[in-house]
């Protein structure tokens, strides 16, 4: 596994690359959505370096999982906070891990319940591939691999840090 650069560090090279994204796609002011939680913290930052005008929002998952009845038996479920309509409008979601995919899909069927997006743009803090779902991120801060058995979180809000998480032993 290689070393991991510091999240804040990763999160300004993510804002340069946004920059030449909506530079390139003439995408002004999107609206930014940050996934429930680690992915909020993202979004924050992403907001502040990005100078968004538009409220952050957020977005909590987890009635949209296929999953939902396995995650956990008392799932934590917290309110959504979309403060702008969708319609028509240009999305930059946000997520800490990109791993199989399905909270990706869930929440692109979230967004949907809000307004139809003109489009949705993903950027992603780490991504540990493995995907079960057809999704890509158009922007990745780090790539990463895992041993069998390991697990990456990140934890925060201040201050952000990855933690591997061996659930083998």
């Amino acid at each position: 596994m290689s070393k991991i650069p510091k999240p804040e560090a990763i999160i300004i090279k993510m804002a340069e690359q946004l920059k030449s994204m909506m530079a390139k796609h003439k995408l002004d002011d999107p609206i930014v959505i940050g996934i429930r939680s680690g992915g909020v913290w993202v979004a924050e930052r992403l907001h502040k370096l990005l100078n968004i005008t538009e409220p952050l929002s957020i977005l909590d998952i987890n009635f949209y999982r296929d999953d939902f009845s396995r995650v956990s038996s008392f799932p934590q479920v917290k309110p959504s906070s979309i403060l702008t309509p969708l319609d028509g409008r240009h999305i930059l979601l946000v997520d800490d891990v990109l791993h199989t995919g399905r909270t990706i899909c869930a929440a692109l069927n979230a967004i949907s319940d809000y307004g139809r997006a003109a489009t949705v743009s993903l950027a992603i803090l780490l991504d540990r591939g493995d995907r079960e779902m057809p999704i890509g991120a158009d922007v990745i801060g780090a790539t990463i691999a895992l041993k069998e058995g390991q697990q990456v979180k990140l934890r925060g809000p201040d201050p952000l840090r990855i933690e591997f998480i061996d659930k083998s032993s």
